[in-house]
């Protein structure tokens, strides 16, 4: 699972970081690869197999690297955002400085990419399955 040079530059892009000072490649590849999507061919990141009880979590061969840059973007938003929290307004030599702008304006930029996420859903298996009364416990 590797995101690729052109993903990266376009959420470089997105979170307007053009240069590597703040977000290095790595750093930014890393945020992409927290949100891993089913591919166009229907393949999940990951195949679950349970062993003995426990869940196991390997990669699938054949998924297709895809990713939601969207979501990934909100996440360096916020982040962008919160190294902003500290700063105030202030007037000064007749000036006004409204440092508090910045803030507001990431935020607004974390929401307009949090609103673009890929939808997600998550398959839900009843359990115990119905007429199947020997996986029911025995309340003699």
């Amino acid at each position: 699972m590797t995101a690729t040079a052109d993903q990266i530059a376009q959420v470089r892009r997105m979170v307007a970081e053009l240069t590597t000072t703040t977000y290095s490649d790595a750093l930014i590849e890393a945020a992409i690869e927290r949100y891993p999507l089913m591919d166009e061919f229907g393949q999940e990141p990951w195949i679950w197999t349970v062993v003995d009880g426990v869940q196991t979590r390997s990669e699938n061969e054949y998924w297709v690297d895809t990713y939601d840059l969207n979501a990934a973007a909100a996440e360096i938003w916020q982040e962008k955002a919160g190294t902003l929290t500290s700063t105030t307004d202030f007037s000064a030599d007749g000036g006004n400085y409204s440092d508090s702008q910045k803030y507001a304006q990431a935020m607004s930029q974390a929401r307009f990419y949090l609103s673009r996420r890929s939808a997600k859903t998550v398959k839900l298996i009843k359990w115990p399955l119905e007429g199947n009364e020997s996986d029911e416990p025995s309340g003699n």
